[in-house]
């Protein structure tokens, strides 16, 4: 399936995707952290968004 470019937040909202720029942007203005904080909370704990807004004290 192609990304849809002209939707504004990730196609699978339960997941953080570190990997592509706009959802990195997306999910840290979302989440209020830096891209730094998102990626370790990514890497410890997985890309469940539940998990991270978790780990995050979200």
């Amino acid at each position: 399936m192609a990304d849809n470019l002209g939707s504004r937040g990730p196609q699978d909202r339960a997941r953080v995707n570190t990997s592509e720029d706009w959802e990195l942007k997306y999910w840290t203005k979302e989440l209020g952290v830096t891209e730094e904080q998102l990626k370790a909370a990514v890497k410890a704990v997985g890309p469940m968004v539940v998990d991270v807004r978790k780990w995050l004290g979200k």
